[in-house]
């Protein structure tokens, strides 16, 4: 069962909990369960809940329901059941009695900061935004020092396009607090929170993944507009080359070699320029492309790319090791099976790392040039991209790669797990103008979205066709 670790069991003073409870975090989970059996009418709530949460772990699911049901009936009182139990429903499918459930909790301990968050997180799976929003601003009120909720407040405010309050929350992302916040980072020089930048000198951090770097260098020749005398960028030793053609930077430095550069007057995370600079959803720096190719890779790949019909790059997995790649990638390379029914087309992987064997060898009815595997770094998949007429990309970097290189793109969004930067049911992006977005639904498979993605893909073919095709 997922969520399993949120699963509570508190901390209790008590012979037959301490007992179960050393069964359970030993792993030991079927004696755990055997033992509250054996205990019969002498088990209490607490050591009840340790029993759901073994048979939880066991997925004997009528049991561990069972086992919660029969806590709170001897103690409508003992709030962690009502987190566990709503928890439990909410997996099992059962949203409505989650609900439910969380409500009833909530009305006994209005203040249960797990409950709170448990029911944001179940109205935001079920895509109920203004809901979510209107108990998370609740929660954030009641629990101020949460950083957590003040972090997923800022993603959901920013998720409805809510860029003025969403920016200034999403800064509680590296709040020490935190559950897994990163350590804090020093480089001798104060973070830079709006302060003027006329002749002073800024060091610009990385963070997150290659796709947010790529998205948000677009805001460092902005500071050097604002005055910046030297704006250095620190990037992961990937991206370096191809961070090199962005203009208004005066030094790309890899973080393999952060300990060779000079103190800065300010430093400032990457993600947080768009707050500090102000960014509404209608003043996005949307002007494409802001990276371009470098010559000697476009001479390395130009004989590589395949010459004949309508040239689509491929990418169906993203990086596994993210939370959130279940949501976003493709199960496999066959879930692309209707795009080889558009005739005049050719396919070529520029799928990296996860995703390389199948394109290795592909199924026989979806043939494919397989070039990711070759690239080096970024640079070479923009090599590779400049020279397509599409990239069609689950939301992973090559999406936007291909943004930031004004190329375009056809990229594939879960509902679950929704980045921010997509918005809410929008087909476009304000961040890329060459995107369109392919959203699948809440609860529903990849198979669902493809056709629309091959009818797409068909009508661009017959598009570039008519360019082509001289007059008569």
């Amino acid at each position: 069962m997922s969520d399993v670790n949120l699963l509570d069991v508190g901390d209790y003073d008590d012979p037959h909990w301490q007992a179960a409870n050393v069964l359970l975090s030993t792993r030991r989970f079927r004696e755990a369960v055997t033992f509250v059996h054996q205990l019969g009418v002498e088990a209490r709530p607490p050591t009840l809940n340790i029993a759901g949460v073994a048979a939880t772990v066991l997925q004997a699911r009528p049991l561990a329901e069972a086992f919660f049901r029969r806590a709170l009936a001897a103690d409508p009182d003992f709030v962690q059941t009502y987190n566990n139990l709503a928890l439990f429903l909410r997996v099992d499918g059962r949203q409505t009695e989650a609900e439910q459930v969380f409500h009833q909790g909530l009305k006994r301990a209005p203040d249960e900061p797990t409950m709170s968050m448990g029911l944001v997180n179940l109205l935001w799976l079920e895509e109920r935004h203004a809901e979510a929003e209107a108990r998370l601003r609740e929660h954030v009120r009641r629990h101020p020092a949460d950083a957590d909720a003040r972090f997923k407040l800022g993603a959901l405010l920013l998720t409805r396009g809510k860029f003025d309050e969403g920016w200034a929350y999403y800064e509680a992302r590296y709040e020490p607090t935190r559950p897994g916040a990163p350590d804090p980072v020093d480089f001798g020089c104060p973070q830079w929170r709006g302060e003027p930048l006329k002749g002073r000198s800024i060091l610009l951090w990385f963070e997150q993944g290659h796709g947010d770097e790529i998205q948000f260098c677009r805001y460092a020749p902005l500071l050097k507009e604002r005055g910046a005398a030297k704006v250095t960028l620190v990037c992961k030793p990937a991206l370096e080359p191809l961070l090199s053609t962005l203009e208004g930077v005066d030094r790309i430095a890899p973080a393999a070699g952060t300990q060779e550069i000079e103190t800065h007057d300010y430093w400032s995370y990457l993600v947080s320029l768009p707050h500090r600079l102000g960014t509404r959803l209608e003043t996005i720096p949307a002007k494409v492309p802001y990276l371009s190719v470098l010559p000697e890779r476009r001479a390395r790949w130009a004989g590589m790319i395949p010459a004949e019909g309508f040239r689509v790059g491929l990418v169906w997995k993203g990086n596994s090791e993210l939370a959130n790649d279940k949501n976003r990638s493709l199960p496999g390379l066959s879930v692309l099976r209707p795009l080889w029914d558009v005739p005049g087309v050719t396919f070529v992987s520029l799928q990296k790392g996860a995703g390389e064997e199948e394109a290795a060898a592909p199924p026989a009815d979806q043939p494919l040039v397989d070039l990711g595997r070759l690239a080096q770094d970024f640079a070479d998949t923009a090599a590779m991209i400049e020279a397509l007429d599409l990239v069609i990309s689950v939301d992973t970097a090559p999406a936007h790669l291909s943004g930031a290189l004004g190329r375009p793109c056809f990229c594939l969004v879960p509902s679950e797990g929704l980045d921010f930067r997509w918005l809410l049911e929008r087909s476009d992006s304000p961040w890329y103008p060459t995107l369109t977005l392919f959203r699948r639904a809440r609860g529903a498979g990849w198979e669902t979205v493809i056709p629309e993605v091959a009818a797409a893909l068909e009508a661009a073919v017959r598009q570039a066709a008519r360019r082509t095709t001289p007059a008569l």
